[in-house]
């Protein structure tokens, strides 16, 4: 795939899908920044990384607070002064109908799995135009698009993020900048006890974070079953 030269920034990369995409990353040769709350996991994962021959660091930040993630976006720009591909995988999940959720479960659902792809996709869009390339891949679910009771919150949050994510797509036509979304279905994560290996579904992730000049943009791709 050819990646020694791209800068990768992974957001939720402690764990599950995050993860599994941060080692294949590194594995093909880019450089990949590790973001998540909490330091223990990515600072782990960062090790991880290094020892088996990668370049990788480790960078704590909420990215649902514009300051934590202006910090964040600096301090990549002052290590590599770019950023190639982002993958927005931070994520939560709080189960419940609308007559059962609060007000306080859905802002922070809408915070980190809207908001933050907001905040940080607006950060590294000048990196990316400053270099004429850029690749954004948005973690969705099939949710987003069905709905399910029980879960309205997250489905909601989902639902959003695909909007936002077409409307990037028309906003960054002339600058090689494409942003699509990935829905890797039912995976193993903190979130999911249940399902596929993230490993599994990493080559399709790696593959829409790669496309050519004038690639798709604004769509959503489903991981083959």
């Amino acid at each position: 795939m050819g990646l020694e030269s791209k800068v990768v920034l992974i957001t939720g990369a402690g764990s599950g899908l995050g993860a599994a995409a941060a080692i294949s990353f590194a594995k093909e040769g880019a450089a990949v920044v590790l973001c998540g709350r909490r330091p223990e996991k990515i600072e782990r994962l960062q090790n991880t990384i290094i020892e088996e021959g990668g370049e990788a660091v480790a960078i704590p930040a909420d990215v649902s607070i514009e300051a934590e993630v202006a910090r964040l976006i600096g301090r990549i720009d002052e290590l590599y002064g770019r950023i190639d591909i982002l993958v927005n995988n931070a994520a939560v999940f709080e189960p419940g109908t609308v007559s059962e959720t609060s007000l306080a479960s859905w802002n922070y659902q809408f915070d980190n799995n809207v908001t933050s792809a907001f905040l940080v996709t607006r950060a590294s869009l000048p990196l990316m135009r400053k270099h004429a390339y850029g690749r954004i891949v948005n973690i969705t679910s099939a949710l987003a698009h069905n709905g399910s009771g029980g879960f309205a919150a997250y489905s909601a949050s989902k639902a959003a993020l695909e909007s936002l994510t077409r409307t990037v797509a028309d906003d960054e036509i002339g600058h090689d900048i494409l942003i699509n979304m990935f829905n890797p279905g039912a995976i193993k994560t903190e979130m999911h006890a249940t399902g596929r290996d993230p490993f599994a579904v990493v080559p399709e992730l790696l593959k829409l974070a790669t496309l050519p000049k004038h690639g798709i943009s604004g769509k959503l791709i489903d991981a083959a079953v």
